[in-house]
């Protein structure tokens, strides 16, 4: 099966996705070069209201083709964490009175991907069996947490299944300046280079 067309519907990106997951040579990380086998899902950010639906209905039918997938809303689990260390009620407090820099790097130290979120996805991934991990809600951590950073630390605790990293936005390849994630199509700042675009893999 050829990759996906850049004039496919949201429908046939579906199906595409579908396939590609379910199929052997994805799941057993084939024709990847032994780099880590992280995939980025780019799509149109005005399509991000419908994808909690098509995330579910594509863990659905996962699992029905007995494909196991874990999906960690990096949303909820930020709102998780802070609920566990106790200062969820003091964010909220302090919220309205401080300068949106000062929020963000509160945040960024509360959330930090490699003292604290990461572990915590390592915490979940061991604690059950799956065949592939599905990272959600970058949009919305969008800038206390960061797309980069997140793969960049997930490198050492999710590399022995694949991993697909929904991302509304584009992920762009360029000689000139390498590798980007650009959030919402407009945010060119993220660097990283490591990933595949799942829409080019081939089945």
């Amino acid at each position: 099966m050829a990759r996906m067309s850049k004039t496919a519907t949201p429908k046939d990106r579906f199906d595409h996705l579908l396939k590609v997951i379910a199929s052997e040579r994805f799941l057993k990380k084939q024709g990847l070069g032994h780099e880590v086998p992280f995939f980025i899902y780019p799509y149109p950010a005005e399509e991000a209201v419908g994808m909690e639906a098509m995330l579910a209905s594509l863990v659905k039918q996962l699992g029905n083709r007995g494909v196991r997938v874990v999906e960690i809303n990096l949303y909820d689990l930020s709102i998780a964490l802070l609920h566990d260390r106790g200062i969820w009620d003091a964010v909220l407090a302090a919220e309205p009175g401080i300068r949106k820099d000062e929020l963000k790097e509160l945040l960024q130290g509360v959330l930090d991907p490699e003292t604290h979120l990461i572990p915590e996805i390592g915490a979940r991934l061991s604690s059950q069996e799956f065949d592939v991990l599905f990272l959600s809600g970058v949009g919305e951590v969008y800038p206390f947490i960061r797309s980069h950073n997140v793969l960049n630390n997930l490198q050492s605790t999710a590399k022995e299944k694949p991993t697909v990293m929904f991302f509304p936005g584009k992920y762009t390849h360029s000689l000139a300046t390498g590798a980007s994630l650009d959030l919402f199509g407009i945010l060119q700042d993220d660097k990283y280079y490591r990933a595949f675009d799942i829409t080019h893999y081939e089945i």
